[in-house]
Parts: C-alpha cells; structure tokens; sequence
C-alpha cells in the first residue's frame, strides 16, 4: 500500500488571509464536522484495541499513551482526567511526551526524533507484558512514538495507535490500529486542529469505553469520581440522593463519611 499523508496536504481552501472573520470561522467549523464521520469509519478498530485494554487491565496491566507535541499532550490530558472522573490510582493510565514534561507547554526542539527516548521513558515505568501502550501521531511518522512501539512488540507489550493516514509507519507497526482520516487541514499541515479533535474523540471513547467496562460507572453516573471542589461534591450528593431516599443534609453526611458516591450508597441503612 502506498503511503500518503493527507495530513500534509494542501488545504481545500485559498487565500486564507482575505477570508473575514466570519467566513473563516465558518469555514473551520465547515471542516470540523467532518471530524466525527471519520472517526465513525474508525470503530471497528476502536472497539479492538478497548477490548484488549479492557483485558489487560482485568490482569492488573496500565493504559500508557506516548506522543509528541500535541498528539503527546492530548494524551497526558486523557490520562490526567481518569483519577478525579473515574477514581482511580495516578498510575494507572499515564501519558509520556517526548521531551518530558517541559515539552507540555513548551516545544522542546527535535525531542520527537530520537527513536530510542520512549523506551527509556516508558521503562522508567517499568513497562511491562499486562500493559498496554498507544502511541499517539497524527502524521503516523514520529520517530519517538515508532521506535516505542517497536520495543514494546520485541517485549510482548500490546501496542495499539491513533493516527489520520492511511497505511503509515506508525499504524504498520501497531498491533491495534486506529486510522483516523481527516484529510486535508484548514491550515495546510497543522495538524492540532482536525487531527488533534479526532485524536481527543478517540482518546475519549477509549478512556471512557474502559473505565464503564471496568465498573467504574453506575447507570450513567460516575460514582468514584474525586471529590476535589464544591461543584464536585455538590453534585454526589445529588446523585446520593437519586439512589436512596435521603435529604440533601443527610446525602451530604454520608458521603462525607464514606467518601464516595459508590461507598455511600452501598453503606447506606433505611
């Protein structure tokens, strides 16, 4: 299969700088509803990759991202939203970038090339066969994100990936593949902007699709989440409330004393 990056080719649009602002938000927002199509055509692969997630973290395996640049801090974000959403451990869905954390709000100057860093990075976790690691590009090119990928598979680690081309390095060396085409961006090549929306839908549905799969949901509520503002604890008791027949004074106590949603109502006694 030849390999094309549609990531890299010329916009559908000319002469951007004589556009108006509002045809250039009209525009944008024209191409980002193509966003949610392509990712459509990509569940198949999705729904592959979770089931597999899904099993290793059953044997007590991690979820591991690794990407640069944006791809890298989209994944640090979905991996830093799972403690206070799902209540779990910090360290068990982690994101790496390439260049380490400095590289999460400053560029770090040629960190994605170096084919061997993710290894390191990846084995200062002790990385290991009940994981499981996605490596994150949007051109599906990445030397840091490939070259993990590639130790992982000489280790038995599951490897999975999200990318926008077809048939690119990346998704060859994944053993789970997520192919996301977005084509053409509305800026030629910046790739942060359809790529990087389809990159966070998938990462979503991933996380998301995992932790109900795992127990971590209850109806549609999320009964471990972290109690960490007023906002949060206002709404557990809320949903205390709509579980057992308590007043929001008593709502609050309990979960107070218990600590969770989950915990209150299963110690709840009428």
């Amino acid at each position: 299969m030849t390999f094309t990056k549609t990531t890299e080719q010329s916009s559908n649009y000319e002469h951007l700088e004589n556009m108006s602002v509002q045809d250039l938000l009209t525009n944008i927002n024209n191409e980002d509803k193509t966003v949610p199509l392509a990712v459509e055509k990509a569940l198949p692969q999705i729904e592959v990759l979770v089931s597999k997630i899904v099993d290793q973290m059953k044997k007590g395996g991690r979820l591991f991202y690794i990407g640069a640049g944006t791809s890298g801090r989209l994944g640090i974000v979905d991996a830093s939203e799972c403690p206070p959403t799902f209540g779990v451990p910090f360290d068990l869905v982690i994101g790496l970038i390439a260049g380490g954390d400095t590289a999460i709000r400053k560029a770090v100057e040629f960190a994605e090339d170096d084919k061997n860093q993710a290894w390191k990075d990846l084995s200062e976790w002790n990385v290991n066969e009940n994981d499981v690691v996605i490596g994150i590009a949007a051109s599906g090119t990445t030397p840091y994100v490939i070259g993990g990928l590639e130790k992982c598979n000489e280790n038995n680690i599951p490897t999975g990936c999200i990318t926008c081309n077809i048939g690119s390095p990346l998704a060859l060396t994944a053993k789970f593949p997520i192919e996301v085409v977005v084509g053409p961006e509305f800026v030629t090549g910046s790739s942060r902007m359809k790529a990087g929306t389809a990159q966070k839908l998938v990462l979503n549905m991933i996380s998301t699709a995992t932790m109900i799969q795992l127990g971590r949901v209850k109806g549609n509520k999320m009964v471990d989440m972290q109690l960490s503002n007023v906002k949060l604890i206002d709404r557990g008791v809320r949903m205390i409330m709509g579980e057992i027949p308590v007043s929001y004074e008593e709502a609050k106590t309990l979960l107070e004393t218990y600590g969770s949603v989950r915990k209150a109502v299963d110690n709840y006694k009428k």
